[in-house]
């Protein structure tokens, strides 16, 4: 086997045990089978919280103690590829076990930074909120720009993305936009996007062909459950109606149903225009409210962990988290912890893990610290 496909076999045969070890590979058969036993019990649904308690714990361990074994299975299945191939001397099926190694290698390293979601709140749908900085058009495209990426990056991990709220830009992009990212462990990973976004490109909008530097500000929080208590006086809050726009001539109402809320005492505001029913978006505005609040809330705690408040800083020089070039050079480099891409496209469609993997690494291990700041 060649050095270099050994060198990742090593690697993945490490990220493998490193999963079971996490997994407590040693108690997880005995725990399932008692998950087993309870889900066959008849009564089990007289009580519907706890069933949906015992159900989502099985399905939980089910997949990830499956994910190691076919893991583990593809890696020997791989490597005895190769070896049948050596015997032979038929490169084609050299080829096919070094490709098997190579994509077990990298979902194991995948699902190795996985397990570094085990924040209070990890596990949740999201809200991504989108907003555009100054500079007008050229900001506000860029904020439509980057509701895309999110998007896109989405329809990758197979998760589900609702349009909350929406403001059309004055003549292209958007203002902002708020969506909802419904899938296992979406606020997990999309935590670590919060912060100024900085665009660099040649404006599309100059006729003059000059370089234009855009910001726009992502806030990300999680979707909370009625499980989770959070008390909000509604004599605190100022509430707002108004009639709604959308994307791309969705969404749009000729009644004022989109509601916002203000929260006087934190200057935290929401809004939603998802619904053409105003009760529903009012409950909606309510529900994000209160996962702002626990977002907060979560913020004092794990302060040290979660330095950047986007909500707090202004969208512009000094408070970005991540830089993205497009002329006169092409880059995407982020500012915490050096990640880079020489493909800005490519990221821009979506291709964001390396770039949370590396920072949700940081957040657990630590690191340098920020990096200095590309043109």
């Amino acid at each position: 086997m060649r050095a270099e496909i050994e060198q990742l076999s090593d690697a993945a045969k490490q990220s493998i045990g490193l999963l079971r070890r996490h997994l407590d590979w040693d108690t997880v058969e005995k725990r399932l089978a008692e998950l087993n036993a309870a889900s066959e019990d008849p009564d089990l649904w007289n009580d519907a919280e706890a069933a949906q308690k015992v159900m989502r714990e099985r399905g939980a361990l089910e997949e990830a103690a499956g994910a190691i074994r076919k893991l583990a299975q593809d890696l020997d299945d791989a490597a005895t590829l190769i070896e049948l191939g050596e015997m032979e001397g038929d490169q084609d099926t050299i080829l096919e076990g070094e490709n098997g190694v190579r994509a077990v290698e990298k979902e194991a390293a995948r699902r190795q930074i996985e397990t570094l979601l085990s924040g209070e709140a990890d596990g949740l749908d999201t809200y991504v909120e989108v907003h555009a900085g100054a500079g007008g058009t050229e900001s506000q495209d860029w904020a439509n720009m980057l509701q895309r990426m999110y998007g896109r990056w989405a329809e990758r991990r197979k998760y589900k993305v609702d349009i909350v709220e929406w403001s059309d830009g004055d003549e292209a992009g958007i203002k902002g936009a708020t969506l909802m990212v419904k899938g296992h462990n979406a606020y997990g990973w999309l935590k670590t996007e919060s912060g100024v976004h900085r665009l660099v490109r040649i404006s599309p909008y100059d006729s003059s062909a000059r370089r234009h530097t855009s910001f726009a500000s992502v806030r990300v929080y999680p979707v909370i459950d009625d499980r989770i208590v959070i008390e909000i006086k509604e004599s605190d809050c100022r509430i707002d109606t108004y009639r709604s726009s959308g994307a791309g001539g969705q969404h749009v109402n000729t009644t004022d149903s989109a509601v916002r809320i203000t929260h006087n005492p934190t200057g935290i505001v929401v809004a939603c225009q998802q619904e053409r029913s105003q009760h529903k978006n009012r409950a909606t505005a309510w529900n994000m409210l209160r996962a702002r609040m626990y977002e907060a809330e979560l913020k004092k705690r794990e302060e040290k962990a979660n330095a950047e408040n986007a909500a707090k800083t202004d969208i512009g020089w000094g408070h970005q988290i991540r830089s993205y070039v497009l002329q006169p050079y092409q880059l995407v480099k982020d500012l915490r912890t050096g990640t880079q891409s020489t493909d800005p496209d490519e990221v821009l469609d979506g291709a964001l893990d390396p770039f949370m993997e590396a920072s949700l690494a940081q957040r657990v291990y630590g690191g340098a610290g920020e990096v200095e700041d590309i043109e």
